[in-house]
């Protein structure tokens, strides 16, 4: 990765999105509201319930994206110079998640949360009711998802910042991207200014955004999860979670990148073998890192056999969930463990891009399984209604993703400097490179 080539002139490609893109998005979103509404009429629990599974793992997916972007840029990876922008549009449904949470505020309590009709005769819950109590439960959640929202937006504009220099003149009539040109350039210093401006403000951002996205993302599966289960409790559920964004984050970088390169012969030269390769052992390393955190929860659990520990996982591995629970562990372990280890898999666009859509689907039958067993009174587990209500989230989704890649562009034209310390070490790689070369 030391000897990663960056062009020194980056074309500005921005996505075209073909006619059926918003259709689809339009299809996908009038199905979900109108499953949305008939759940409510029919069974209001079953519907919130729906909502919030994938609220919860579209949120998810977007964040980890933008956590994995600022995790690049703390490490300053250099690999990654075709990938950031495109592992960073996420973001841009972000706004459209928090104007998706506030409801859950408003309606989600009894119909949700097992402990509001606890507690009054719950000795166990009466202890946590510092915690568990409505009033500080909006608090937090309404300022966490505000503060970490905002920080991520705040990332992305003083990434998106540089590059309306660089683009100028090259918005091809689009009313769009001249808007947030000139947004984006108020008190414009001047190009190399700028590039250094935020290349030191995103320096001081990443780490407090990382920092950020591991607390909130931990109080969300405290709160949303496993709250469900109130006299259940780990210690490690937090990491799991925000662990599995992380990871969700890159599978969906690894969607979109087989997609553009696809669509755009320059973005299929710039997202090259390479790149693929290094997101597939990402994605391979991730796989592993997942199986080690399960397995990390559950031997404790196995291990100390208590009754209150145990609940959560018997609850999903016997019937009617056990199915279901160990389909959940094949589509996140197995099949991209066996699908990704060798080399060459990582470097084919259709086996990667359907290897890391295994990945996705996966966790999001984690997060139907984290929540529905907790509501179960028997019927039918099969997640019609959530997979309905999720056609209107992805199809949100697919809006944000198609508005930000065709309003800036999909390769980040500005490169962050290289630190004195980083062009040390290269010349020295290099210096013994010639040295060996030489000696042979």
């Amino acid at each position: 990765m030391a000897h990663t080539h960056i062009p020194d002139e980056i074309p500005v490609r921005y996505l075209t999105r073909p006619a059926w893109w918003n259709m689809l998005a339009g299809v996908l979103i009038l199905v979900g509201a109108v499953s949305f509404v008939m759940a409510l009429s029919s069974d209001a629990g079953r519907a919130w319930q729906a909502y919030i599974v994938n609220w919860l793992f579209f949120t998810k997916v977007a964040m980890g994206a933008v956590a994995f972007t600022a995790v690049t840029y703390v490490v300053k990876a250099k690999w990654n110079w075709s990938v950031r922008r495109i592992s960073l549009s996420p973001v841009s449904f972000l706004p459209i998640s928090f104007l998706l949470f506030l409801p859950l505020l408003v309606v989600m309590r009894e119909n949700y949360f097992p402990w509001i009709e606890e507690m009054a005769h719950d000795p166990i819950l009466q202890a946590k009711s510092a915690w568990l109590n409505i009033p500080f439960l909006v608090t937090r959640n309404l300022l966490g998802v505000a503060v970490l929202f905002g920080l991520s937006l705040l990332f992305a504009r003083r990434a998106l910042r540089p590059d309306m220099g660089l683009a100028e003149g090259h918005e091809g009539g689009h009313a769009g991207r001249a808007k947030w040109r000139a947004r984006l350039t108020g008190g414009w210093r001047g190009q190399e200014a700028e590039e250094v401006d935020s290349h030191q403000s995103l320096a001081r951002l990443a780490p407090v955004l990382i920092l950020a996205y591991a607390l909130v993302m931990s109080m969300l599966s405290f709160d949303w999860i496993m709250s469900l289960d109130p006299h259940w409790y780990s210690t490690l559920f937090g990491g799991f979670f925000f662990m599995g964004a992380f990871w969700a984050g890159i599978a969906l970088t690894s969607r979109l990148c087989v997609f553009l390169k696809w669509r755009d012969p320059e973005i299929d030269r710039m997202v090259g073998s390479p790149q693929l390769h290094d997101l597939g052992k990402l994605a391979f390393a991730f796989t592993v890192f997942w199986g080690y955190l399960f397995f990390s929860q559950y031997l404790p659990i196995w291990y100390g056999k208590l009754p209150w520990e145990q609940t959560f996982v018997i609850d999903r591995a016997v019937a009617p969930w056990g199915k279901l629970s160990a389909l959940w562990i094949v589509m996140c372990f197995v099949i991209p463990f066996a699908a990704l280890i060798g080399r060459a898999p990582k470097m084919r666009p259709l086996w990667l891009g359907a290897f890391t859509g295994v990945i996705l689907a996966g966790l999001w039958l984690e997060m139907y399984l984290f929540i529905a067993p907790a509501h179960y009174h028997g019927g039918s587990i099969f997640p019609g209604w959530e997979l309905l209500v999720g056609c209107g989230f992805a199809g949100l989704f697919l809006l944000a993703l198609g508005w930000f890649m065709s309003t800036f562009p999909l390769v980040q034209l500005w490169q962050p400097m290289v630190e004195p310390e980083i062009m040390e070490a290269e010349f020295a790689d290099r210096t013994r490179s010639s040295g060996a070369v030489g000696g042979d």
